[in-house]
């Protein structure tokens, strides 16, 4: 659900160049070189066009993809600054990583989440040739080079577009493969929520993949590679699509609206925060210790029931958020960033912020200090007979801790948030992401070959 306290990353302008380590930017022949031609590869000419399309970005190119996961936060730069939306196609993203990309890399354009089982007869073999090959391929396509095996020609004549591919495990991975023992005690499976509708076919699995890039192509293209290259050793179980504005689509850079129209990434922890390590990645020394540098994922499609939103006044929806829906100002009065004042009140002695506001419930100090690192998408999957559209957004929330970060704040969301009323949670899946592949590693090779 939208969550004040603990926003989306905002999608950074381009041009932005904070650094971060999830994301760095490499000149375009730091690429590797590839061979000759092999069956069911790319042709030298096509490595060349790519080759080509990123060497002639020139510095404003590789300013782009220098931007890193704290890019979001920086201060708007003056509009000559601002690099033309051409060269959104040259920014990349390293995949050998200390924490795994696609969590503190700003916010993507496009975006696809996918969850795995295994099948019958697929054990712990099977899944380690499986990462082997997930994780070849997803340093391949970050890097705008063609898939190794039968690549689709989707992305041809594009730049990596600052594609990121994560993945995660699911409590009923463990079992599967023999592993029970090196499961975390923080990915047992999410308590009942008052307000969960969840569609058990939509929900949790053994494996997740999370797929971003700026250009809806390049993403789709990953996707496909993807789902092909598992095999007979996995089957899709379910998938979702989402989509964010543009960077370059607003003047300066700036927070995201959802699909609300609200103002959706105002309060998420910064990179630069003295405790963002420590609420958002396991420690180097924590357990088990195949987890080390990881993070705790709780993936949630929360239907918006936008006829019935859109409905109220501009008034009662503010009332209902606590904010300026034209600003992400706290009713109370400053900017998007000012702390609201949660004691003031009106003339007639009301509260300005509504008791049940949800930027009042989902404030970190109203909350044991309970915060998250959320990147969520929109999603839109048609209307039906009735023309209600099948709209919300796809929760994508990262913490070191579930039990000390998603769950205390979904419970107090439980005992009487004003914006239930109008969301419905649909699905929902929680999933251990380890720590970046070090250099010929793959991803999870210390919990399966540990």
């Amino acid at each position: 659900m939208p969550d004040r306290s603990t926003p989306e990353v905002p999608a950074p302008e381009a041009g932005n160049t904070q650094k971060n380590t999830a994301a760095t930017t490499a000149p375009a022949d730091a690429s590797p070189q590839r061979g000759p031609e092999k069956a069911g590869g790319a042709s030298p000419s096509r490595l060349v066009s790519r080759r080509r399309l990123l060497g002639t970005a020139g510095a404003t190119g590789l300013a782009l993809g220098a931007a890193g996961g704290a890019a979001g936060y920086a201060a708007a730069p003056s509009p000559e600054k601002v690099a033309p939306l051409t060269s959104l196609g040259t920014g990349r993203v390293a995949f050998h990583v200390k924490h795994q990309p696609g969590i503190t890399t700003p916010l993507q354009a496009a975006g696809h989440f996918v969850a795995f089982d295994l099948t019958a007869g697929s054990g712990r073999k099977e899944a380690v040739a499986l990462l082997r090959r997930w994780s070849d391929t997803a340093r391949r396509l970050m890097a705008g080079e063609a898939a190794a095996q039968d690549d689709t020609d989707v992305a041809r004549d594009a730049g990596p577009s600052s594609l990121t591919v994560t993945f995660g495990f699911g409590h009923s991975f463990f079992a599967r493969t023999g592993l029970e023992k090196q499961r975390p005690d923080a990915l047992d499976p999410l308590p009942d929520f008052s307000s969960d509708h969840l569609d058990k076919k939509r929900s949790n699995g053994d494996l997740w993949v999370q797929i971003g890039a700026h250009d809806a192509l390049v993403a789709f293209h990953a996707l496909r590679a993807i789902q092909k290259d598992a095999g007979d050793a996995a089957r899709v179980r379910w998938q979702m699509n989402g989509f964010n504005r543009s960077p370059g689509a607003t003047a300066r850079p700036m927070t995201a609206r959802n699909l609300m129209g609200q103002l959706d990434g105002t309060r998420n922890p910064k990179p630069s925060d003295t405790d963002f390590d420590e609420r958002i990645f396991v420690p180097a020394s924590g357990d088990p210790a195949w987890m080390a540098n990881g993070s705790y994922v709780v993936v949630r499609r929360i239907r918006m029931l936008l006829d019935d939103w859109e409905k109220l006044s501009l008034k009662e929806q503010e009332d209902v958020m606590g904010r300026k829906k034209s600003t992400g100002a706290p009713l109370t009065g400053g900017g998007e960033t000012t702390e609201p004042d949660l004691e003031k009140t009106d003339a007639d002695g009301k509260l300005i912020i509504p008791i049940n506001a949800h930027s009042r419930i989902t404030r970190p100090d109203q909350n044991g200090g309970a915060a998250m690192l959320r990147r969520s998408f929109s999603f839109h999957d048609g209307f039906d007979a009735d023309g209600v559209p099948d709209a919300g957004l796809l929760f994508i929330a990262w913490q070191a801790d579930p039990l000390r970060g998603f769950v205390p704040v979904q419970r107090k969301l439980d005992r009487g948030d004003a914006l239930s009323a109008f969301i419905r949670h649909e699905a929902s899946g929680l999933f251990a992401v380890p720590g970046g592949a070090a250099e010929g590693e793959y991803v999870g090779q210390q919990l399966l070959e540990g």
